[in-house]
């Protein structure tokens, strides 16, 4: 989901806060609304669960639980679990045309004691016992009944397998549901998420599996899954003239889907190590920014201009910020001289880590950003994110989702402004 795969993304007073708030509000009724477009011609989805409209969807990531410590079990005594509608579970692999296991032990072998497991009781090494992450999921889905989780399966690192599974699209989507509906976790999952970045576009790799191939692999995983399971999808937010969102039949996709998640965060970053300084996550456009179309309203208006259903679409929020070093301004526009340092990988760091390292400044384009001394960083906030809920209601669309939850505060600030 963010551009490099990590396992190798108010504190200045009231006052500052009502201003964002406020800012966001207005940015937001200001809006065009643009047409909704021509919705796919058989809007056939799925489960059609009762959170359309207010769905809020979180990814947890499997390697969380190495370096950032942080597991299910934090879901839970954040209080997130009592704001998310649904998890994501990122990510299973896509590799020899088939879906597979991304981390064996991470995902149903890792043992969690009592101290460490959400309802207070150690996992066992009884035959066949579920551990993992997967036994905490359970375990969570039993203390909040109507959440639902579903199986992610590529990412910015694993995309490169869909091309051949895109040669077989109906092989490809056994293969998922097998690995989904496994006896061993059937009762954990109750769909699948695809993310491929990107279909007959470049991403880490390139795919050249042709216009068509997206909307058969989701054709064949609806037909596999039928209609009682979930199947979502993350797509690009590039909204630019020739851009990925006109390289796949996206909306010929969306009758099989039950929504999309378009990506609307990590338009800009250090990965232009010299700059200008940019938002990564605007929300709109602005005078001065880097390449146009790159925005979250310019997305959700290409993807409606081609047909896609508002109310199939999610809103992105991005948990993190990312941020350069050596910059030669506060305000947005500058040059830098390469990526700010964080506390995983260079150029991005966790809202967690930013509220307090780097407190907000400004804001542009409905994102906050930062000035501390030689550093520059753009993030979402509450304030910010109150503002972009408005234009997600304005809109019509489905609901939001984020990646990911361990880059919120220990309770929960950011999904906390979502719902």
């Amino acid at each position: 989901m963010t551009r490099p795969n990590e396992n190798a993304p108010r504190r200045r007073g009231r006052t500052l806060v009502a201003a964002f708030a406020a800012a966001g509000a207005l940015l937001a009724s200001t809006l065009l609304t643009g047409t909704a477009g021509t919705a796919a011609a058989d809007d056939t989805g799925g489960a059609g669960d009762a959170t359309a409209g207010h769905r809020v969807v979180g990814y947890f990531t499997n390697w969380g639980v190495y370096g950032r410590n942080y597991h299910v079990k934090n879901i839970e005594t954040s209080g997130s679990a009592d704001k998310l509608t649904h998890i994501n579970y990122a990510f299973g692999n896509v590799t020899g045309g088939k879906c597979a296991i991304g981390d064996s032990w991470a995902d149903y072998d890792k043992a969690y004691d009592a101290a460490g497991s959400v309802d207070g009781k150690a996992d066992t090494w009884d035959n066949g016992a579920l551990r993992g992450n997967f036994n905490q999921l359970r375990k969570l889905k039993k203390l909040h009944p109507n959440l639902k989780v579903l199986w992610s399966f590529g990412g910015w690192t694993w995309s490169g397998g869909f091309g051949e599974a895109a040669k077989n699209p109906a092989a490809f989507a056994e293969s998922c549901y097998g690995l989904v509906k496994d006896p061993r976790w059937a009762d954990v999952f109750d769909g699948i998420d695809i993310d491929w970045e990107y279909p007959n576009a470049c991403g880490l790799t390139c795919d050249s599996s042709g216009p068509d191939a997206f909307r058969n692999v989701m054709a064949a995983l609806r037909s596999r899954f039928g209609g009682s399971s979930l199947v979502t999808a993350a797509i690009s937010a590039d909204g630019s003239s020739g851009g990925k969102l006109e390289t796949a039949d996206y909306a010929g996709a969306a009758r099989y889907v039950d929504w999309y998640n378009p990506m609307t965060y990590d338009f800009f970053g250090a990965w232009d190590a010299k700059g200008p300084t940019a938002p990564h996550s605007p929300l709109t456009s602005y005078d001065g920014i880097p390449k146009a179309g790159f925005n979250t309203d310019a997305a959700i208006q290409k993807l409606k201009s081609l047909g896609v259903p508002p109310s199939k679409m999610l809103l992105g929020i991005g948990f993190y910020g990312r941020g350069w070093t050596g910059v030669n301004q506060p305000a947005p526009g500058g040059t830098a001289t390469g990526p700010a340092a964080g506390t995983y990988e260079q150029g991005i760091d966790d809202y967690k880590v930013l509220k307090a390292k780097c407190p907000a400044t400004g804001t542009v384009a409905g994102t906050a950003y930062a000035a501390c001394g030689n550093d520059w960083w753009s993030y979402d906030t509450p304030a910010t994110i109150a503002g972009k809920m408005a234009y997600k209601n304005q809109q019509g669309l489905g609901g939001t989702f984020f990646w990911e939850l361990s880059g919120d505060t220990a309770n929960g600030e950011l999904i906390k402004s979502i719902s």
